[in-house]
């Protein structure tokens, strides 16, 4: 029940907004670098929590192949503050309270949540790469395996 538009190979949306600390952060802050930009429901929840820290534990990885990490969730600043302390994030998080980045990259909408269906983030993560493009997008994000998930994309050649 995935509801993003966005294709590999397409530009990857730009966008600006506040991370844990209150400071500017976009798109623009990661020209000529390779991005993990993953989005994911909301701080402090089970599935969040495995999810991000996974990609924590695996952080010195990816940054040795030249990635950054940046999660997005609906979250403020301040709840950004708080998860990011209690679990050691080296990475940021960006607060898109007004979801303007979670809907330009089209992963807001109905999704099914314990049973029901709820409108929602979908857990959906973007591989860019240098020049702004979308390399490669997991849909189907395994909240304790995503790093594996990342690197098993970065083996696959890029379909486009």
């Amino acid at each position: 029940m995935s509801c993003t538009h966005l294709k590999i190979g397409d530009k990857a949306p730009s966008f600006n907004g506040l991370n844990q600390d209150g400071e500017s952060i976009s798109l623009d802050d990661y020209k000529g670098k390779k991005l993990i930009l993953f989005f994911y429901p909301k701080d402090d929840t089970p599935g969040c929590t495995k999810e991000a820290c996974n990609l924590r534990d695996n952080f010195r990885y990816f940054k040795k192949i030249g990635f950054s990490i940046l999660g997005v969730s609906p979250d403020n600043v301040k709840k950004h503050r708080k998860f990011t302390d209690k679990y050691e994030f080296q990475y940021p998080l960006l607060a898109d309270v007004e979801k303007e980045t979670i809907n330009a990259y089209g992963v807001w909408g109905p999704k099914k949540f314990m049973g029901r269906e709820i409108v929602g983030v979908h857990r959906t993560t973007f591989l860019i790469d240098e020049e702004g493009k979308i390399s490669h997008i997991i849909k189907k994000v395994k909240t304790k395996e995503h790093s594996n998930q990342i690197k098993q994309e970065l083996e696959s050649p890029a379909i486009s």
